[in-house]
C-alpha cells in the first residue's frame, strides 16, 4: 500500500507534465512558426517477484511472471513538425516556408539560430530582419529606392527600382536550413531554434531543392496547434491526474484500516 502512494505521485506529476505542455501549446496557438509538443510516457522499473518463464518444477516454467510497476515518467516532449495553416497577410515581406526547412539567422553574438517565423522586416540600413531585429544569414540588402519586393519560390529576392520600373533586379537568394532530426533542435524562446548533437548538422539547400520547402511570399504559418485535440488532451490528462489521487485515497484508507487493527 505504500508503494502505490509512490507510485501514483509518479502519475500525478507527468500528468501535472502534460497540463503544461498542453498549456503551452494553447498558449502559443497564434504564435507564427510554432510547433506543438507532444508528451511521451515510459513506465518505470518493475519489482520483480516472479520473472516470466521461471522454473516452478523440474522442467516445467510458469507461463507468467510476478512484477509489480513502479509508475510512470515523461520520457521527453518531442516537439511536432507538421506545416501549419498559411495565412495571407498581403504584406510582401512576410514569408511562409512550405514543406520542410528553417530560416537562419545571425545573433549579434554572431551564432547562428534557426526559425520558422518569416514576418520579416527592414531595419535601418535596409537589411532584412526578423521582428527581433536579427539579421538573415546570408544578409540581403533593399536598396532605398526599391519601390517592390518580389521573393520567389525558390528564395531568390527581387526589386524593382524608382528609375527603372519595368525590370526586376535580383539582390539576394533565401536559402533554407534542414537537419536530419528536427526534433532534436533545442527551442530557446523568440521562434528560435538551436542546433543541438539531437538535431544532426544542418544542410543548406535552395527552396524547393533537395527536399526543402517552397516560399509562399505574403503568407505567414501559423502554429500547427489543433485546439479542439489540445482540449481534449487538458481533459483526458485532469481526468488521469484525479484517477492518481483516488488511487491515493484508497492506499490512505486500506493504511488507516490497517492501523485500527491494533487499537
Amino acid at each position: 500500500m505504500i508503494k502505490a502512494l509512490y507510485t501514483s505521485a509518479t502519475g500525478m506529476n507527468a500528468q501535472s507534465t502534460v497540463i503544461d505542455n498542453t498549456a503551452n501549446n494553447l498558449a502559443n496557438i497564434n504564435t507564427n512558426g510554432f510547433k506543438k509538443g507532444q508528451a511521451d510516457f515510459q513506465d518505470l522499473l518493475y519489482v520483480n517477484e516472479r520473472t516470466p518463464g521461471a522454473e516452478a518444477f523440474q522442467g516445467q516454467q510458469v507461463p507468467t511472471g510476478l512484477q509489480i510497476g513502479s509508475g510512470v515518467r515523461v520520457a521527453g516532449i518531442t516537439k511536432v513538425f507538421t506545416v501549419g495553416e498559411l495565412v495571407n497577410t498581403k504584406n510582401p515581406l512576410d514569408v511562409a516556408i512550405e514543406g520542410d526547412g528553417f530560416l537562419q539567422v545571425t545573433l549579434p553574438s554572431g551564432e547562428l539560430r534557426y526559425t520558422r517565423d518569416g514576418a520579416l522586416r527592414l531595419n535601418a540600413t535596409g537589411n532584412l530582419v526578423t521582428s527581433d531585429g536579427f539579421l538573415l544569414n546570408p544578409t540581403i540588402n533593399i536598396p532605398p529606392d526599391a519601390v517592390s519586393v518580389q521573393i520567389a519560390a525558390d528564395g531568390t529576392v527581387s526589386v524593382v527600382n524608382a528609375g527603372a520600373t519595368a525590370t526586376t533586379s535580383p539582390v539576394g537568394q533565401l536559402t533554407l536550413a534542414r537537419f536530419p532530426n528536427p526534433a532534436g533542435l533545442a527551442a530557446e524562446g523568440r521562434n528560435l531554434f538551436s542546433e543541438s548533437a539531437s538535431s544532426g548538422q544542418s544542410t543548406l539547400a535552395t527552396p524547393g531543392l533537395n527536399g526543402a520547402g517552397f516560399l509562399r511570399q505574403g503568407f505567414q504559418e501559423r502554429a500547427n496547434v489543433d485546439a479542439v485535440t489540445e482540449l481534449i488532451n487538458l481533459i483526458l490528462a485532469q481526468r488521469a491526474y484525479e484517477f492518481n489521487t483516488r488511487s491515493v485515497r484508497t492506499s490512505d484508507n486500506m493504511l488507516q484500516a490497517t492501523s485500527e487493527l491494533i487499537r
